[in-house]
This record gives structure tokens, C-alpha cells and sequence, in this order.
């Protein structure tokens, strides 16, 4: 690291301040980066500055200033402003974990180095540095927020270089080598934080686009969780593991209904990991016959949630008292199923049947005003 003497113009004069740089090397040769602007300094400052940077305790923040007597100067509050704000440690800490996790490195593996101006490893590094700190749009990316973080001087872009363009073109750099990204990730998090794979939640959810989205093959009409029937919309699978760590994702039609993909997720997930021993869980809406019966035929685990039919069936056991508190509220009872092939496990929440009370009380307060609105009409 070394100081930079640095000027500006203003008033019609010239002002000289100090800045500390530090020296790097990148895939495209060395680079420098501002580390920190010092402001005007005296000789004992920069002194100071000088010696801490030229030694081995450069990297640490303890001892980087001299004790110098202070000056004192008097400041008029009402003139003072902020101007030009940086938000710097959520990037920061972003970067950090890229490196710990060897996000950086994989990128600067697997990303093919070309012309371009700014290198795709980069480029790939401010979407994750984004969606990590602001989740939004590559527009919001490019308009707002890169500028207003310290991005610029972590990673050595200028502002005038991101643009939304350049964004999804790294988009569709990082695409081709989506389940190599997923790989590296799952292994070495699971080394991090010795995390289990043994159960996979796995569920389906969708997104919808204003606008004919023509371009999109999987933009289609369909079952809408955002009721927005008018808009064309694509299906969104993911996969976690029981902490809530992504697994991986899939996309799909925006008219393909939840429980034709099941076979799909499973049999992708099988092949990048492994089938080991594990336990899927999957909600009512993934059960079919035809899901069961591929569950079973290779022995796999599951847990799925019964369709409401099925329950009057299992009416005696319900109404029967042995049952387990598993915890304040919360009650189960095992229940072997006809033939031995399956357990069901029944759970009983207090809080689940004051919910479902509200909500009947609620319908019958609508049923009831619309009846008077008809009586009204009536006479």
C-alpha cells in the first residue's frame, strides 16, 4: 500500500487531499483500489500513514494513525451536508463470503475470459453482491444500487460500466454451468457448516410478467398463486434442505401443473448428488398415484401431506385418545395404513383449529350479510 496525493477544483482553486492505495493483481494484470480517502494531512500524519502501510501490520486497522495533536477548527453545523453516500459493509461482508466459500474462485474457473472490457468473473460478482444485499431487478442493479455502494472501489468497476445490458449478458455467461454452480455450492457449504442433506423439502412456486413476454417459450397462463390470471407467468421449483439451504431450482411452464414435476426434480437431484438415503417432503399438492408409486418403486423415503378425502378414513383414529404431545399446542398419534406399506402421522394443533374456526366463522358472516342483501332486495 502507498499514499496518492489526489486534487480537485473547486471555487476556482485547487485542493490537494491523500489517498491510501493498495496494489492487487487481477485476471487482467494489476490492479490498484482505493483502500480509504485520508483527507488533508499533515506531515505527521503522513508519516505515520507511511509507515504502518510500508510494514506487516498494514492488513490491521489498529495503529494505522499516529498519535498527533489534534487542531481543532470551528464548523458550522447548518452547512454541513452528506453527499455521495457508500453503503460498504454489506458488500464487504459479501465479498468475504464469496471468498470463503469459494465463490470467486469457481468464477474465475469456469467463466470463459474473452474481450470483453470488465471480466465475467466480475460482472457475476456484482449480481451476487446485489441480489445479496437489495434483492431486485438488473435495472434497479444498474440505476440505483451499484452506485450508491462501495462496489465501485471493492471491485474496481465503474459505475459507467454496469449497465443492464452487460447484467443479463452475464446472466446468460452463468446459465451453461448452472448445475456446476449448484455442485460447488452444496459441497463445500456441507463442509462450512456440516450441514445434512438426509431430508429435501421440495415445493413449486411461480412468478408472473406485465407485458406479452414473447421471447419466453415457458411464459404461459396458468393456476396464478398471485391472482394475476391476465398475466403469462413461469413455474419455479426449488429444493432445501431441512436449515432452508437451496439445493437446486428448476423452471418450468407457467401451465404445467405442480404434480407432473416431481419425477423430474427427483431424478436431477439424484443424478448431481447421489441418491443416498433421503427423505422428500412434499405438500398435498405433489400427491398422485402415479408420484407414489414412482416413490416407492425405487424404495425412496417420503413424507407428503394427505389429501383431505383420505382423513375419513381415518376418523376412529382420530377420535382416539392416545395421543403424543409433542409439544405446547401440538399433539400426534402414528396410524399404520391398510396393508403395512405406509404409516400415516396424524398431528392434532390447537392453533391450526382456531385458525379454521376464524375462517368458518368469517364465510358464514359473509353467507349471512349477502342473505340480508337478498332479503332487502326482495321486499
Amino acid at each position: 500500500m502507498y499514499l496518492r496525493r489526489c486534487y480537485r477544483k473547486k471555487d476556482g482553486k485547487r485542493h490537494g487531499y491523500w489517498a491510501l492505495v493498495e496494489s492487487y493483481r487481477s485476471s487482467r494484470g494489476p490492479r490498484q483500489r482505493v483502500v480509504a480517502y485520508l483527507g488533508e494531512m499533515d506531515a505527521a500524519g503522513r508519516l505515520g500513514i507511511h509507515q504502518q502501510a510500508a510494514g506487516t501490520v498494514a492488513v490491521a486497522q489498529r495503529g494505522l494513525f499516529r498519535d498527533v495533536e489534534p487542531q481543532w477548527v470551528e464548523v458550522d453545523l447548518k452547512r454541513i451536508a452528506v453527499e455521495r453516500k457508500r453503503a460498504f459493509g454489506g458488500p464487504w461482508i459479501g465479498l468475504e463470503l464469496c471468498r470463503q466459500v469459494g465463490l470467486i474462485d469457481f468464477l474465475e474457473r469456469t467463466l470463459p475470459a474473452g474481450r470483453e472490457e470488465i471480466p465475467w468473473p466480475v460482472m457475476a460478482q456484482i449480481l451476487i453482491l446485489a441480489r445479496l444485499c437489495d434483492p431486485a431487478s438488473e435495472l434497479h442493479i444498474a440505476e440505483r444500487f451499484y452506485e450508491t455502494s462501495a462496489l465501485s472501489d471493492l471491485l474496481g468497476v465503474p459505475a459507467n460500466k454496469v449497465n443492464e445490458d452487460r447484467l443479463y449478458r452475464s446472466l446468460d455467461q452463468l446459465l451453461p454451468h448452472k448445475e456446476e454452480l449448484e455442485t460447488h455450492l452444496k459441497n463445500r457449504l456441507g463442509e462450512l457448516f456440516d450441514l445434512d442433506y438426509d431430508l429435501l423439502l421440495y415445493d413449486v412456486t411461480s412468478t408472473y410478467f406485465e407485458g406479452e413476454a414473447k421471447g419466453n417459450e415457458l411464459a404461459q397462463r396458468g393456476y396464478s398463486r398471485d391472482h394475476r390470471p391476465d398475466c403469462k407467468q413461469v413455474n419455479i421449483a426449488l429444493v432445501v434442505s431441512r436449515e432452508g439451504m437451496p439445493l437446486g431450482y428448476q423452471l418450468f411452464a407457467g401451465n404445467r401443473n405442480d404434480v407432473t414435476t416431481l419425477e423430474e426434480i427427483v431424478e436431477r437431484i439424484e443424478r448431481l448428488y447421489g441418491r443416498a438415503n433421503r427423505i422428500w417432503v412434499l405438500d398435498r399438492g405433489m400427491v398422485s398415484e402415479e408420484n407414489l408409486r414412482f416413490l416407492k418403486e425405487a424404495k425412496r423415503r417420503y413424507i407428503v401431506g394427505t389429501p383431505k378425502g383420505m382423513l375419513k378414513r381415518l376418523e376412529p383414529e382420530l377420535r382416539s385418545k392416545d395421543w403424543k404431545q409433542v409439544r405446547e399446542g401440538l399433539e400426534v398419534r402414528l396410524c399404520p395404513a391398510p396393508g403395512g406399506e405406509e404409516i400415516f402421522l396424524l398431528c392434532r394443533s390447537a392453533q391450526r383449529k382456531e385458525k379454521e374456526q376464524a375462517m368458518h366463522e368469517r364465510f358464514k358472516k359473509r353467507i349471512e350479510e349477502g342473505l340480508d342483501k337478498i332479503v332487502a332486495s326482495c321486499r
